[in-house]
């Protein structure tokens, strides 16, 4: 018999993820937009979690918890499961390298935290995820429509990760032990160097440089700003075996703009 994969959340990473499932062999249902059940259907989503062999949610919490947890939170009892959660539960960390061993709630993220500790505390693998890039949404779509920036924050890096390392890092998960994972890539960097990047490719002049009150960014944007850190992915690469398609962000640019 196929095995059965339930989705939480069909989101940007998940429909990939449930795209390359299907074509491994694996019936899919999901939640979600563009998924094949509605999240409010509490009978429907019942009687599809009790015949599935795995579940994965890419739901995001709220202010009140995680939505999942708090609806199905007894269904999931004894399940497979994956959640994909953020490098944003280990907060600023002064540009430091950072792995799982890191402590986790002392960023801006206190709700995504409490909630990657309760799906670690029910056996998940939690992958956490740093910045996501991909078709559609990455630093050349910026470029092209005028939305990019260069801010000079001095010694401000991050890590990021291409969607498509994702969906692997996720389907290696399937079959992995319970913990947490950070799926990122291998060159933190500052937001400048691949915007930068990005225009070198499209061969075309960067955005001025401006500070941050002159950018007069959004409140969330500004938080975003205010974390420094290096993600590091050892133990994905030795436990699940995950070796990124798209190393640092120049191979996954190039491969976004000769795939345009």
């Amino acid at each position: 018999m196929r095995q059965r994969l339930f989705i939480f959340g069909l989101g940007y990473s998940a429909g990939r993820i449930a795209a390359a499932a299907e074509t491994r062999g694996w019936e899919v249902l999901s939640t979600g937009r563009s998924g094949t059940l509605a999240f409010d259907d509490e009978s429907a989503v019942r009687l599809a979690l009790a015949d599935s062999d795995q579940v994965l949610s890419s739901v995001p919490p709220v202010a009140d918890g995680d939505p999942v947890l708090t609806a199905f939170g007894p269904a999931l009892a004894g399940k497979p499961l994956t959640y994909l959660s953020s490098t944003g539960v280990y907060g600023d960390c002064g540009g430091a390298w950072v792995d799982e061993s890191a402590p986790t709630g002392t960023g801006r993220r206190t709700a995504r935290s409490l909630a990657d500790g309760e799906w670690l505390a029910r056996g998940a693998r939690v992958l956490r995820l740093p910045g996501i890039y991909g078709p559609g949404r990455s630093a050349l779509d910026r470029v092209r429509d005028g939305t990019a920036r260069r801010i000079d924050v001095p010694g401000q890096v991050f890590s990021r990760v291409n969607v498509e390392d994702i969906v692997q890092g996720a389907l290696l998960a399937l079959d992995a032990p319970p913990g947490a994972y950070n799926l990122a890539d291998d060159l933190p960097s500052s937001q400048n160097a691949v915007i930068e990047h990005a225009c070198r490719l499209l061969d075309v002049p960067p955005p001025s440089m401006q500070s941050l009150i002159e950018a007069n960014l959004s409140p969330q944007a500004r938080a975003f700003y205010a974390e420094n850190r290096r993600v590091a992915n050892g133990k994905a690469k030795r436990v699940l075996g995950w070796q990124p398609r798209y190393p640092t962000y120049r191979e996954g640019l190039a491969a976004l703009l000769a795939a345009a």
